[in-house]
């Protein structure tokens, strides 16, 4: 009964079994595979365009990677103020860029006051040299919060983007999240949005360890293998990472698990609303309520794993995975519904 995290969810069954398709034989090295060939493949056929593709192992190296190809060590990059970027990555974006600040943003349910952002963008500049230059912008699509930019939210930082002629990135660690939310084309929610740049998250969604970035921009992939070398994330044997995002995509794997772990949240919301204070919208598979103290202090006794979260004692986050069994939902409802009685 873990909802914890979807990092803590096993690996889907035929992402193992492609791992293991993976390992008969040899096969060529640091990404020069026949597995790694037909990711690229799959990802131009999926986002119907040119894109350069870079299989990695984190989300950490992927977010890193794409700031150092956007933004200079003198730039900066705006972003909301609890966002992974901001918030989880341990410095790691200041110190790939070699210097680059982070901007943070505010705004509501884990998404960027547009408003705020272009503001602040349109008094940039006054202190000329003196000043970061603003060079990305990074959102991240499931928001911190779980929420999700809309299309038309999309098509304003587009018009942001290019108002200030800066670079645009999705930060996608649930990105199959929140396209089966919106219900939209992928090639819509990205490079026809202006997205310049992806980090493709698979391994909250089932996989073992494979992320990747995704470059739609041509004029931003210069020296992209080395860099990618450079920190450390060029892996030898890069079949296995490879292998694990072709099943990944394989008859929609992938948005059949993020389709089920945002039905488990809905179904969880739409049990509870009734009694249950949400603090943000439910919108793909995180959930995020307020409950009394000895309501959590019983379920825990009770077994169920999840976070209070951090500076509060009466709200958790509960999330919803490719694993999340329905009967394990409705104890928790259940439960929650009782005591609340």
């Amino acid at each position: 009964m873990n909802f914890r995290s979807d990092n803590e969810a096993p690996i889907h069954q035929e992402i193992l079994n492609a791992i293991i398709e993976a390992n008969a034989g040899f096969e060529e090295s640091y990404g020069y595979d026949k597995f790694s060939d037909h990711f690229t493949e799959q990802c131009q056929q999926l986002f119907q365009c040119w894109c350069e593709v870079l299989p990695l192992t984190t989300g950490t190296a992927a977010n890193s990677i794409a700031m150092t190809l956007a933004c200079p060590p003198y730039g900066s990059i705006l972003c909301h103020e609890h966002a992974h970027l901001n918030a989880d990555e341990c410095g790691a974006p200041e110190f790939f860029t070699g210097g680059a600040k982070l901007i943070p943003i505010k705004g509501d349910h884990g998404k960027i006051d547009l408003n705020a952002l272009d503001n602040y963008l349109s008094h940039t500049g006054v202190h000329g040299e003196h000043e970061s230059l603003p060079s990305v912008i990074s959102i991240t699509q499931c928001s911190e919060a779980g929420t999700v930019y809309s299309l038309a939210e999309l098509e304003q930082l587009k018009a942001i983007k290019q108002k200030y002629n800066l670079t645009l990135h999705m930060d996608g660690a649930r990105f199959a999240n929140a396209l089966c939310s919106l219900g939209c084309d992928v090639a819509e929610m990205t490079w026809k949005s202006g997205i310049d740049m992806l980090s493709f998250g698979a391994t909250k969604n089932g996989a073992m360890m494979a992320e990747a970035l995704i470059v739609f921009n041509p004029h931003l992939t210069k020296e992209i293998k080395r860099l990618r070398k450079r920190s450390g994330h060029l892996i030898s044997k890069m079949r296995f990472v490879s292998a694990q995002l072709n099943a990944y995509l394989k008859d929609d794997l992938w948005l059949k698990m993020a389709q089920h772990a945002n039905d488990m949240a809905q179904h969880f919301h739409q049990t509870t609303n009734a009694k249950v204070k949400f603090i943000h919208p439910v919108e793909a598979n995180e959930v995020f309520c307020q409950l009394p103290v000895t309501v959590i202090e019983q379920l825990r006794i009770e077994g169920f794993e999840f976070h209070v979260w951090p500076g509060s004692t009466d709200i958790i986050r509960l999330v919803f995975s490719h694993a999340t069994n329905a009967e394990d939902v409705n104890r928790l409802a259940q439960s929650i519904m009782q005591q609340i009685d």
